[in-house]
C-alpha cells in the first residue's frame, strides 16, 4: 500500500499543509471560526454517513465503511478547493455517496433515491430543514462537478490497511493482552479521524499509528505500546501532529450538540446554488 501510495495522484494532489487549507478556505472563514467551520466538518461526516447507510440502499445490504469513508473524502476534498456558497452541500453529499459507491464497487445506492431519503436522515437533526423540491435538477451535475473538481482522483487510499498491519505486528508482543479489544477501539478512531482534516493532511499510514496511539491512550493503556513504538520507521513529528488533531477533534465533537447548534451555523451559509453550475 505505501508504496502504491507514494505514486498516488493522493499523495500528489490532495495531501496539504495546514497553511494551505486555510487558504483554500479563505471564502468560508470569512463567515465561520476556524472552530465552526470544523464543527461544519462534524456534522457534514456524520450526516454522509447516515446517508450513506440509511438513504441509498434498495436492499438489505449494509454499506461498507470503506464506501462511507470514500464519500466523507470526496465530500473534505471538494470543499478544500470550493466554497460552500458555490454548490449546496447537500447535492454534494448525495453526489459523494453515489460516487463512492460505484468506485468502491458497491452498488445498489440509487442517486434519486438518496436525495429523496435526505428529510428521513435528518431526523436525527429535527431543526434541519431540507427543501427537496429544488434539488433534483441538479443531482447528475453535482456528480459531474465533483469528479471534475477532483480531477479525477477517484482511487482513495484509507488507512485501514496500514492499521491492520501495525495490529498484526503489535500483537506478535505476546504480553500484551485483549488485542482484539485494542484493535476494535483502534478501528473506531480511524473512523472517526474522518471527522478531522486528518485526511488532508497526513498519509494513511500516519493516521492508522496516531489511531493505534490514540486509542491505547482512551483505554489507558499506553504502556502496551511503548516497547514497539520505538522500533517503527515513521515520521514521529508528523504522527505527533495527527494525534494532537484527533484530540483536538474528540475535545470538539464532545462539546458540539449538533441536535442545537448546526441550525445556526447552516443559517450563516450564504445562499447557494441548487443546480449547480461548471466551477
Amino acid at each position: 500500500m505505501a508504496g502504491n501510495f507514494w505514486m498516488s495522484s493522493q499523495y500528489d494532489q490532495w495531501v496539504f499543509e495546514r497553511q494551505d487549507l486555510l487558504r483554500f478556505r479563505f471564502e468560508d472563514l470569512k463567515i465561520y471560526s476556524e472552530e465552526e467551520y470544523q464543527k461544519l466538518m462534524i456534522f457534514w461526516a456524520n450526516f454522509i454517513q447516515s446517508l450513506a447507510t440509511e438513504g441509498g440502499n434498495s436492499s438489505s445490504t449494509k454499506t461498507r465503511m470503506q464506501v462511507i469513508a470514500s464519500a466523507i473524502i470526496y465530500f473534505k476534498r471538494f470543499y478544500a478547493r470550493r466554497s460552500f456558497k458555490e454548490v449546496d452541500p447537500f447535492l454534494i453529499a448525495c453526489a459523494s455517496v453515489f460516487l463512492a459507491s460505484k468506485v468502491e464497487e458497491h452498488g445498489l445506492l440509487s442517486m434519486s433515491k438518496l436525495i429523496q431519503n435526505i428529510p428521513n436522515c435528518l431526523k436525527r437533526w429535527p431543526s434541519v430543514i431540507f427543501d427537496l423540491s429544488s434539488k433534483n435538477n441538479g443531482l447528475y451535475d453535482a456528480e459531474f462537478i465533483l469528479v471534475e473538481v477532483m480531477d479525477c482522483c477517484l482511487i482513495v487510499y484509507h488507512p485501514y490497511r496500514p492499521l491492520t498491519s501495525f495490529i498484526q505486528d503489535l500483537a506478535k508482543d505476546t504480553t500484551i493482552k485483549d488485542i482484539d479489544q485494542i484493535e476494535a477501539q483502534c478501528w473506531k478512531v480511524a473512523n472517526d479521524s474522518l471527522r478531522s482534516d486528518c485526511a488532508l493532511l497526513f498519509p494513511p499510514h500516519v493516521i492508522a499509528l496516531s489511531s493505534i496511539i490514540v486509542g491505547v491512550e482512551l483505554m489507558g493503556r499506553e504502556k502496551d505500546i511503548k516497547a514497539w513504538l520505538p522500533e517503527l520507521s515513521v515520521d514521529f513529528e508528523k504522527v505527533t501532529d495527527c494525534v494532537n488533531t484527533l484530540f483536538t477533534m474528540y475535545k470538539l465533537w464532545k462539546t458540539f450538540d449538533e441536535r442545537d447548534q448546526i441550525k445556526p451555523l447552516l443559517d450563516k451559509m450564504p445562499r447557494v446554488n441548487s443546480v449547480p453550475s461548471q466551477c
